[in-house]
């Protein structure tokens, strides 16, 4: 009866830690060296996302509805790697594995706004070529550099509130067992899951954030190319259709980079089967290799980004 009791007293204090403690990969040799390979792609992104920021800014003919959107993407991208990689290679290369309670609210609110202003702006990049194929003659009036800072403004907003309101539900929760983190990072879901009072309204609240910032994105993805298809299958030659389409190839690899990196870390953590260190690794690379990816395809598939780069590297030799 007096164990009922001090668990039920347990159980009835609210315990906020001083800190938390990142446990990470377990017993996986040389380890190290994967997070000096986490330094040498984090390094590379912030170089070539710096690189198409510097491009689109310098070059007046890119100062366009559909490059203040890449401009936006490329930002997103460089601050998403610089919320998770740096805190990774210090808590694990410099075993620095303590995390403060206040920090590591920090960590997860901006190591989720990200990847949230990621998944927006690929909405935004499909309206734009939506309304590009089919509303061609209206694409000038509909979109414009004002309408599409308003848009992007809106999802900073709406992306910023969500996340506030996923970290602050953490702050009624009581950790007074465990504080060990089971992630590479302030993950929300492992953080959530150690508390001692009900941790319901957090999980309701992960539920809506994924299923609002990811798949209601990634929906709207799919039906603005439904209708894109639509509108080529109209286009009479071949030639045509391919050239309509050959504008929106770099955006769909954008999309099939990021959501498929994050569709497979959500089927691997919902995977009992799957080792914790397999699901560490997956989820911290999938939050690294997309934002080294993304500027790659911009320079790639775009053909006014490389005319622009022609431009500048002439200029420059003049």
């Amino acid at each position: 009866m007096s164990s009922l009791n001090s668990t039920v007293q347990l159980y009835s204090l609210f315990v906020r830690p001083q800190r938390f403690y990142i446990n990470g990969v377990i017993n996986m040799p040389y380890i190290q060296y994967y997070y000096i390979f986490l330094s040498l792609v984090y390094v590379i992104c912030v170089l070539e996302n710096s690189f198409i920021i510097f491009i689109i800014y310098m070059e007046r003919s890119l100062h366009t509805p559909k490059y203040v959107v890449l401009l936006n993407l490329a930002v997103a991208d460089m601050c998403a790697s610089t919320a998770i990689i740096p805190k990774m290679i210090e808590t694990f290369l410099f075993d620095s594995r303590f995390i403060t309670y206040e920090a590591c609210l920090a960590n997860m609110f901006f190591a989720f706004l990200f990847p949230t202003i990621q998944s927006l702006t690929l909405v935004i990049l499909a309206y734009d070529r939506f309304v590009a194929i089919c509303f061609p003659l209206n694409y000038h009036i509909i979109i414009t550099n004002n309408w599409m800072i308003v848009i992007i403004t809106i999802v900073w907003c709406f992306a910023t509130a969500m996340i506030i309101t996923l970290v602050v539900l953490i702050t009624r929760l009581s950790f007074c067992k465990s504080t060990v983190i089971e992630s590479s990072f302030c993950d929300h879901g492992p953080v959530y899951r150690l508390a001692c009072n009900d941790n319901f309204p957090n999980s309701i609240m992960a539920f809506i954030s994924i299923a609002v910032l990811l798949f209601v994105p990634l929906i709207l993805i799919i039906l603005s190319y439904a209708c894109i298809l639509y509108a080529l299958l109209k286009i009479a030659s071949l030639e045509g259709r391919w050239k309509a389409f050959n504008t929106c190839t770099s955006h769909l690899m954008l999309v099939a980079v990021f959501y498929l990196t994050i569709l497979g870390i959500y089927f691997a953590a919902s995977s009992s089967t799957l080792h914790p260190n397999a699901r560490i690794l997956s989820t911290s690379l999938s939050r690294s290799i997309p934002y080294l990816l993304n500027p790659i395809i911009h320079v790639l598939k775009t053909e006014e980004i490389k005319e622009s780069i022609k431009k500048i590297f002439k200029r420059n030799r003049v």
